[in-house]
């Protein structure tokens, strides 16, 4: 799921119309298993044999299921559960690059894509609070004329909408279909505003308030929002109000720097020609630029979850949530959008909180139980051009999660 960076010198050349997928690109197409070799898991330095599992789960079952997820053909996965004491289970599989035995790196960086929908949403129900913005705020009122043509009208859309992704909204937002296509633009840069013209040349999905469609766009038009409403940017709110105060070290934007922080496992797509690229070295433009690790993606959702970053009023409307399109619930069987945040069931009963993100070469899947507890964070670095193949992933990847998280008490349920 892509995310806007700042572009201060645009080099944007308009490419074809693409599939979209949730984040920027997790509806693959093709068809190849990767040939890797490797598999390792550790506990944190800190740990000991009492603190790796919760009721049900423990270190072999999290090895057992970071090895199904490889065994799919990715180049590497790793994974961590963190557990109400805050010692962390880790486990990885498979190698950091392609033809080599290096392993993947515990802790490695990788592109967490959608995930960061969570942090902007946050943000916006943090000025909620501050009395600096109303989820009923129409984009017109304080983005004039941006949202405008064949159709889209900014006067009809609320924030609470671009939130839920219930704007109607058009997605256009540049991708790879081709190795081609990737060494061609993988350096392009986008401005928002480009971001939200591609999108007002086409005719909105639905009409404001009566439907569901993820959308990227919208979320860019969100951190126009922050801007304006707070006068600084959007990224600034982020680091100031999340990352610093959960100790989020290791989460940033690399803006116009297409690499990552070392370690990490390199990022494979595998387009229709069945053959992996390498799609490492990219500049995202979007929300979905954020790099992370999955301790801290598991530190925000322990945060958020646990109180720590709103009240208890806007987590409520955070966590009012609608159903989504068939074509998603594909992806998250009979999953539920609140305003940032998704709601899954448990195979125990209950349901988890959860926002996932695709980008080319990296899949993160996440989850945290109602009251932040205990969380999971699985990174996989290798998606694929096949729908077949990418919803076998997520089912592996979301099987995961449910293990970790199904026997912990207090599980949340939908509202």
């Amino acid at each position: 799921m892509r995310s806007t960076t700042p572009a201060s010198a645009p080099q944007h050349r308009p490419s074809p119309q693409r599939h979209r997928r949730i984040g920027r690109r997790w509806l693959a197409v093709a068809a190849v298993a990767l040939s890797t070799t490797g598999v390792a898991i550790a506990l944190q330095p800190s740990e000991d044999a009492s603190a790796t599992s919760a009721p049900g789960y423990r270190q072999d079952d999290l090895r057992l299921d970071t090895d199904a997820i490889q065994a799919l053909g990715l180049t590497g996965v790793q994974a961590r559960v963190t557990t109400a004491s805050g010692r962390d289970l880790v486990a990885t599989a498979g190698v950091a690059v392609a033809g080599t035995n290096r392993p993947v790196p515990r802790n490695g960086y990788f592109r967490m894509a959608s995930t960061g929908k969570a942090l902007m949403a946050t943000v916006i129900l943090q000025l909620v609070d501050e009395g600096k913005l109303s989820l009923d705020d129409t984009v017109d009122s304080r983005l004039p004329g941006v949202i405008d043509g064949n159709g889209n009208d900014g006067r009809k859309i609320t924030v609470r909408q671009l939130l839920q992704n219930t704007s109607g909204l058009h997605d256009d937002l540049p991708g790879f279909d081709t190795p081609q296509d990737y060494y061609r633009h993988r350096y392009d840069t986008y401005t928002p505003e480009q971001i939200v013209a591609r999108a007002m040349k086409h005719h909105p999905d639905f009409k404001p308030g009566t439907g569901w469609s993820y959308s990227n766009t919208g979320y860019v038009v969100l951190g126009m929002i922050v801007e304006k409403a707070a006068g600084r940017p959007w990224q600034e709110e982020v680091q100031s109000r999340i990352l610093k105060p959960l100790g989020m070290n290791h989460t940033y934007l690399p803006g116009t720097t297409s690499t990552l922080r070392r370690p990490h496992a390199d990022g494979y797509q595998v387009f229709a020609s069945g053959k992996p690229t390498d799609v490492t070295e990219q500049i995202v433009p979007d929300l979905g630029g954020y790099v992370s690790t999955t301790a801290d993606v598991n530190r925000f959702f322990q945060g958020l979850l646990g109180g720590k970053l709103l009240s208890k009023a806007r987590m409520a409307e955070m966590q009012h949530t609608v159903p989504v399109d068939k074509r998603i619930e594909a992806f998250w069987p009979r999953g539920r959008y609140g305003l940032g945040l998704v709601s899954r069931p448990l195979t125990c009963g209950g349901s988890y909180w959860s926002h996932e993100g695709g980008e080319a070469g990296y899949i993160t899947l996440n989850g945290a139980t109602d009251d932040g507890s205990r969380t999971v964070t699985v990174s996989m670095s290798t998606s694929f051009n096949d729908l077949d193949k990418t919803l076998r992933q997520h089912k592996a990847a979301s099987d995961l999660a449910d293990h970790a998280l199904c026997d912990t008490p207090g599980n949340g349920q939908d509202t």
